[in-house]
């Protein structure tokens, strides 16, 4: 109990500091290469003389121990990025003459690391093989003597060669752009006016990079001053020194709550985050620079937004990746393929069948990602493995399928990594609102908090089934851990025991009875029990015609009466007819699907969804839960259109999913009421297995567009979005069970999925975040 208590004031504390992130202003990494460049820039009064002295000043103070410059305590994976910071230092003290003693130091560093500038397993910044052979230009008219092989010199130009080549065989708007955003490393090949008058922004700055738009004071200086205004505005703000972006207060406050939710610990900040989210939104209907002129801030924006029930459209998102560049000009960096991955994300949100811009900015998005995986081996540095891990996470989980406990658990793991704390630009930079511990550890702490709780509600389900003698029906599968895996990883936070405690016992009941129906009773024990059902206050002794019979009814009637309990203390009414009814509803559905089987009577493919969105039996493990989980459940939304298109929708996508995957089986039984089937049968022999397959795929993600829809419209529904979320998030469960084959019938497919979410823990370790790059 000590440990509990001290376990659960720790809890208190982290969430406490993390509550302070939402609060404070966004903290970012001042760079030394940005502040570089700014030093270079020369007063507009006298060219001898810096225009920024206090940069100039700050290089002198900040040079490490090693003689480099970048973050302290840098990665050395990231050598490429240290050698440019150091190089735009150097030049910087040498521009102006001062410092020798430091521009020795760090050319003596850059000696010793020099060759790693051509190395592929270094990770390169953006921009590296252009503006790192340009600033060696700008040694040589400096007379900086260069203590490096020119073997390694020649290979850095040609390098640089290849790259401007590569930049040709784009889109010109795409080239323009890069080279624009890359102009340091060739400022006398650009032409300043035009860069200006198409990339400079309201803040004054280019790109928001303190070092584009420093080289274009230096080299357009008669036109700079909202280049001068945005560089006093950084150095009011951070010192002495500039960050390498800024404005990126959206953005990073967006990756924090998309890190909440991936960790499965968001639930603890609802009002912080809805805060957030409130002042986004409006910057959103405002037209702001900070997400529209960037494709992973407007990607992210849009998801995060939408899936919180935000009305924004998809037409800004569309609009900002046909115009961006990210499958070129930045696909050879990080920077692309992590705008390309939020991009796909966002593509995913899909709630209309108008909105086909963004479907096919999900198809681009989609074969990018898995072209740049195929090309995995180009990419052999750490940080980059780093990110196509997430990239291949993505596409195996796709929102579909990728149930909440289950992603929390992934992002756990692949969080607590060095590199999960580092952005890398033109130069690396880390933020604690996105690689904090604190997020990591409240995040570990709850998942095994929770899952101790799993432990206790699977072993109390499994009495139950002994007590109600359920483990004595041998026709039937025992499905009690799959039932609780399902319940666990989508209603996961404590106080929803009960709800997973009603999901869990009805999923055991609707399997044991579907069975029954299927090949454990006769006809007669059919009807017996959808009488006794339907009549519910019943003699058990007498009124059951089997043992079976009595079994199966018994187990039922006390699991409805004991959720119908629970839910008059929660609602304030009784809700038994409505549970009753439910099961009902299933019964007769099930007998009307084993008169097709027994009639051989062929159901038109209309009347075949009418009675199966209601067999696949989501109707009894669903609504029963929609009582439990919080919020109140009115009469009127319990039977109101809206819930019952809930539940078709989320039933045919388990349904039709189901059909694909048992088909073959099902066709060797001799089984023909299944969708694949009657498509074929009722084509007249027009199409074949796979088109029929792949027409009902397509109704299928017709069917989550539309619930996606439901889950995430507010004006004019009623019921609670709660409620909602438990539709949508057992459409999401079936896609996982049947993402391969059949997984509630083959058992090696769930078993690591159970595992994963109820049985292993996630071992405390810390080590991995930080990197050493960030105080913090």
């Amino acid at each position: 109990m000590l440990k509990l208590l001290q376990k659960q004031t720790s809890s208190e504390v982290i969430k406490e500091r993390i509550r302070k992130l939402f609060s404070k202003e966004v903290e970012l990494s001042v760079s030394s290469y940005d502040t570089a460049w700014v030093a270079m820039v020369p007063s507009p009064n006298y060219s001898q003389e810096p225009c920024f002295p206090e940069c100039v000043d700050w290089l002198l103070d900040n040079q490490l121990a090693d003689g480099s410059w970048g973050l302290p305590r840098y990665s050395p994976l990231l050598l490429k990025d240290t050698l440019s910071s150091t190089l735009a230092s150097i030049l910087a003290l040498k521009r102006w003459g001062v410092g020798e003693d430091r521009i020795n130091k760090g050319l003596h560093f850059m000696e010793l690391n020099f060759p790693s500038a051509i190395d592929k397993s270094q990770h390169s910044p953006i921009g590296f093989d252009i503006i790192f052979p340009g600033m060696l230009d700008y040694a040589k008219d400096l007379n900086l003597k260069l203590p490096f092989e020119p073997t390694v010199l020649n290979a850095m130009l040609r390098n640089r060669d290849l790259e401007l080549k590569r930049c040709y065989e784009w889109l010109p708007e795409e080239r323009d752009a890069y080279l624009a955003y890359v102009s340091e490393g060739m400022p006398k090949l650009q032409d300043w006016e035009v860069v200006m008058k198409k990339y400079q922004r309201k803040n004054g700055s280019l790109f928001n990079s303190p070092a584009t738009t420093a080289a274009a004071l230096t080299h357009h200086h008669h036109h700079g001053a909202g280049c001068l205004n945005y560089i006093h505005s950084l150095l009011d703000k951070f010192g002495n020194a500039v960050p390498t972006v800024y404005p990126v207060d959206i953005y990073v406050r967006l990756c924090m709550i998309d890190n909440l939710e991936r960790l499965g610990i968001d639930w603890h900040f609802k009002e912080e985050i809805r805060n957030v989210l409130d002042e986004t939104y409006s910057c959103w209907l405002q037209g702001d620079e900070q997400i529209f002129m960037d494709v992973a801030t407007c990607a992210i924006a849009f998801r995060v937004l939408r899936m919180n029930g935000y009305d924004v459209s998809s037409d800004p998102l569309t609009q900002i990746a046909k115009e961006g560049s990210y499958f070129n000009s930045l696909g050879g960096h990080l920077k692309g393929i992590t705008d390309a991955l939020e991009l796909y994300r966002a593509s995913q949100m899909i709630i209309s069948p108008d909105e086909s811009a963004l479907r096919k900015q999900n198809l681009q998005s989609s074969h990018f990602l898995q072209q740049t995986l195929s090309n995995g081996s180009v990419w052999s540095d750490k940080l980059s493995k780093y990110i196509f891990e997430e990239v291949d996470d993505a596409l195996n989980f796709p929102l579909s399928s990728s149930l909440e406990r289950l992603a929390s658990r992934r992002y756990i793991e692949h969080y607590n990594r060095d590199c999960s704390t580092i952005r890398v630009l033109k130069t690396s930079y880390c933020s604690s609102n996105i690689g904090n511990k604190d997020l990591l550890k409240l995040a570990v702490e709850d998942f095994n908090i929770c899952q101790s709780i799993y432990r206790e509600e699977i072993e109390q389900a499994e009495r139950w089934v002994i007590e109600s003698r359920l483990d004595k029906l041998k026709f039937g599968r025992q499905k009690t851990a799959y039932c609780s895996f399902s319940a666990a990883a989508t209603l996961f936070t404590p106080e929803l025991s009960e709800a997973r405690m009603a999901w869990t016992k009805n999923g055991v009941l609707t399997a044991l009875i579907d069975d029954f129906f299927d090949v454990g009773g006769s006809a007669e024990e059919h009807l017996n029990l959808v009488h006794l059902v339907e009549k519910w206050d019943v003699d058990i002794e007498s009124d059951c015609c089997s043992e079976e019979v009595r079994i199966l009814f018994s187990a039922l009637h006390g699991a409805i009466s004991e959720i119908a309990d629970q839910a008059f203390i929660r609602q304030g009414r009784d809700v038994t007819s409505h549970l009753v009814e439910i099961w009902m509803d299933l019964l007769k559905a099930w007998l009307i699907e084993a008169e097709y089987r027994s009639r051989n009577n062929m159901p038109t493919m209309d009347e075949y969804l009418e009675n199966s969105h209601v067999t696949y039996a989501l109707g009894p493990i669903v609504i029963p839960a929609l009582y439990l989980v919080g919020p109140e459940l009115s009469e009127e939304a319990a039977r109101s259109s809206e819930l019952k298109k809930l539940f078709r929708l989320s039933g045919n996508c388990g349904r039709l999913l189901n059909d694909i995957q048992t088909f073959k089986r099902e066709m060797n039984q001799g089984k023909q009421v299944n969708a694949i089937l009657l498509r074929m049968i009722q084509s007249g022999g027009t199409i074949t297995k796979e088109e029929a397959i792949e027409e009902t795929k397509r109704f299928i993600e017709s069917q989550m567009e539309e619930l996606l829809n439901l889950l995430v419209k507010e004006k004019g529904s009623i019921v609670p979005r709660a409620c909602k979320e438990l539709w949508w998030n057992m459409a999401k469960v079936s896609h996982l069970f049947y993402l391969k084959d059949d997984g509630f019938t083959s058992p090696q497919t769930m078993v690591k999925y159970v595992e994963d979410v109820i049985y292993e823990p996630i071992a405390r370790l810390w080590g991995g975040v930080g990197w050493g790059a960030c105080p913090w």
